[in-house]
């Protein structure tokens, strides 16, 4: 994987998972609309929520799993820390209803957006975080979960593009951290890159909170 920088004193300035982004922003725009959300999530969308809810969209790119999240009716706050994408997101999607906000894991304020939800998508998101900032995420996003809510992960493996900060992160590590923070994996699934790149490949994870409350203290 690629040489990421070391991060910002007391956590300050852009998430080190941003590089390279804010450059390609207008060529990523193009790629991320042309394929689906169905497409992307064909192998998990009987685990998406039917009834309308509150979901999460974390690195939400140009907005287009959360546009389609929107309207399958549900309420949809879009977590994109990348200026470039948003404006794009808010170009590409206007009128969808998303509320974007400009955060990252592994802290995910949300400040303006108390409360739960039904779900958590992170697609292409988990590999940009370091070991410390993975487990600092997944304790939050438990926290973020209501009782019975989902975390889907779509995390990517294989070469890094120039320029980007991605670690070397298993589905099976993963996994096993969602269990310490009380997430059991409800589906495990690999699928090819659907943009055809040479050696990328993706684990599609769905981990879900019990029906009780569980979130750590």
């Amino acid at each position: 994987m690629s040489k990421c920088p070391t991060p910002a004193a007391g956590g300050h300035g852009p998430a080190r998972g941003t590089a390279g982004y804010a450059e390609t922003a207008d060529a990523l725009a193009v790629q991320y609309e042309e394929v689906t959300f169905e497409e992307v999530h064909c192998d998990v969308l009987q685990f998406v929520p039917a009834e309308p809810g509150r979901v999460l969209d974390v690195g939400a790119g140009t907005g287009r799993d959360a546009a389609a999240l929107a309207a399958r009716g549900h309420s949809v706050v879009a977590v994109e820390p990348t200026a470039e994408l948003r404006a794009h997101g808010r170009r590409l999607h206007a009128g969808s209803g998303i509320d974007w906000v400009d955060d990252a894991l592994p802290d995910l304020m949300l400040s303006q957006h108390p409360g739960r939800f039904e779900a958590i998508f992170a697609t292409a998101v988990w590999m940009h975080l370091d070991s410390d900032e993975r487990h600092r995420a997944m304790a939050r996003i438990a926290t973020l979960l209501m009782p019975g809510g989902r975390f889907f992960v779509d995390l990517r493996h294989g070469p890094v593009p120039d320029g980007r900060c991605m670690f070397h992160v298993t589905a099976s590590e993963t996994v096993e951290l969602g269990d310490t923070y009380g997430l059991r994996t409800v589906h495990r699934s690999e699928r090819p890159d659907l943009h055809g790149r040479d050696g990328v490949r993706w684990s599609c994870l769905v981990l879900q909170t019990n029906s009780f409350d569980n979130a750590p203290d």
